[in-house]
């Protein structure tokens, strides 16, 4: 399929894992990728598994830097010609325990991250390129910000602000511009090792689907939601997660 010919998306936190997958789907249908994250080295590692500068564009930075977020959609119009998609995938959890003892400065920059971040993103490329062109958004939140997840409260509870962002946005910037999210459970990336290295087999036995994500998991949804196979969705939370939640896990 071909569904991105001629679009430009713009994925950030994709150097690898989740993000990477989802610039590979997006490139794999036809999009040009403009791809962001800290380390500049991994960024263009990224562009080769890509294919190259002829299809993805890497924008080194912090994805709660404005002055980056600018720079990066300016990048994308200047280089690709458009700045039609828009995948928010950034995130961090630098913190795990019970949020009676929680860093509160932590709790800040993980708001700043998570939330303040993405709503920025927002901003920037309907300003750039989207509010006069249209475009679809896609949000990664959690399935930890659907019920709470013990250990990772805070996290979980900034995922759940980014749902309603989501929300707020889709009908704030309706009908030319969709807005959605998706909510993984655990897939297999560095980012997520901690909950299941060295037990694997373990984790996935609470799955009904007995295996853990994939980052091609979130990409193929993502690509759907993207597409205009999704013309009609907006402002909704598609869980990703094996059948986890059915069976009350988290």
């Amino acid at each position: 399929m071909n569904r991105f010919d001629g679009k430009t998306a713009i994925v950030t936190g994709a150097s690898r894992g989740i993000g990477l997958g989802i610039a590979q789907r997006l490139v794999d249908e036809g999009a040009k990728v403009v791809i962001t994250a800290r380390k500049k080295e991994a960024l263009d590692e990224a562009v080769e598994t890509l294919g190259g500068p002829s299809r993805a564009l890497a924008v080194a930075g912090r994805a709660d830097d404005a002055e980056h977020q600018a720079e990066t959609v300016a990048a994308a119009i200047d280089h690709f010609g458009s700045a039609d998609l828009l995948v928010n995938n950034t995130g961090i959890n630098p913190v795990f325990g019970p949020m009676v003892e929680l860093d509160l400065a932590a709790a800040r920059k993980i708001v700043e991250v998570n939330c303040l971040a993405a709503l920025s993103w927002v901003q920037q490329v309907h300003k750039g390129w989207m509010g006069a062109h249209g475009g679809a958004v896609v949000n990664v939140s959690s399935i930890a910000g659907i019920k709470p997840a013990p250990g990772i409260g805070f996290y979980g509870s900034s995922k759940a602000m980014l749902t309603h962002i989501t929300q707020e946005l889709a009908v704030e910037l309706a009908p030319g511009i969709r807005v959605n999210a998706v909510a993984p459970a655990v897939v297999k990336t560095r980012f997520a090792g901690a909950l299941y290295e060295g037990r694997e087999d373990e984790v996935a036995a609470a799955y009904p689907l007995k295996r853990l994500g994939v980052p091609e998991d979130i990409g193929s949804v993502v690509a759907f939601l993207l597409s205009a196979d999704a013309a009609w969705i907006t402002g909704q939370l598609l869980v990703v997660d094996g059948g986890l939640t059915l069976t009350g896990g988290i």
